[in-house]
């Protein structure tokens, strides 16, 4: 059975990642100014999360749905974690980054990764984490009523894959609540974040374990 990181195009692997990285890590809170975002995401150690994923489709009578948990801690450290339907690891100790997936019922890992592309990934994380949205080249940024970000891309190529990317911004303060990317064929995926956590003590057995 194949992760939801399927192995595959290194352009595609590299743009949902992306993504996800920016729901997951920035927990911005309201903010009316892009100061006021780097300075709420400057106040962020360390994140746990529960999430839950759902994917719609025209051609699908229901949405795909998937749970799982995330684990953040500065400045380079991340656990994204899908447990349903099928469980996939993403890890990023120190920098470095890992990919399991589950195999006839065991996590195996992901030997064809390519460490260049998510290198930029590590890269474009750390912007985020700092709260710069509007000072990535890879995208153009706005605030938008609701509140939210909303974050297209500048590469033609890119803009085949992700539209657009708008993350919903809660009122309390250093959290958000959803995460949503539009793909052409009008496929949305949809985040929701639940039971949030902000600045817990997470220790490094959870970014380099599998377990």
């Amino acid at each position: 059975m194949k992760a939801p990181f399927p192995p595959g195009n290194v352009r595609r692997r590299v743009a949902l990642v992306l993504a996800l990285a920016a729901g997951a890590l920035l927990l911005t809170g309201a903010a009316q100014s892009w100061q006021q975002i780097r300075a709420a995401a400057r106040q962020i150690t360390s994140i746990h999360a529960d999430f839950v994923q759902e994917k719609r489709m025209p051609i699908l009578a229901r949405p795909l749905v998937s749970t799982g948990t995330l684990d953040y801690r500065a400045p380079d450290c991340l656990r994204w974690e899908y447990r349903t339907p099928i469980r996939s690891i993403l890890l990023m100790y120190k920098g470095r980054v890992q990919r399991y997936f589950a195999v006839d019922g065991r996590l195996t890992k992901d030997a064809g990764m390519d460490a260049g592309a998510f290198n930029v990934v590590v890269q474009q994380i750390t912007q985020w984490l700092n709260g710069d949205f509007d000072r990535n080249p890879a995208f153009t940024a706005r605030l938008a009523p609701g509140p939210r970000i909303v974050l297209e891309p500048r590469d033609e190529a890119f803009r085949a894959m992700i539209r657009r990317i708008e993350v919903g911004l809660s009122e309390r303060p250093g959290v958000i609540r959803s995460v949503t990317i539009y793909e052409p064929g009008d496929a949305v995926t949809r985040l929701e974040f639940r039971n949030i956590a902000v600045n817990p003590d997470i220790p490094d057995a959870v970014f380099r374990k599998v377990e």
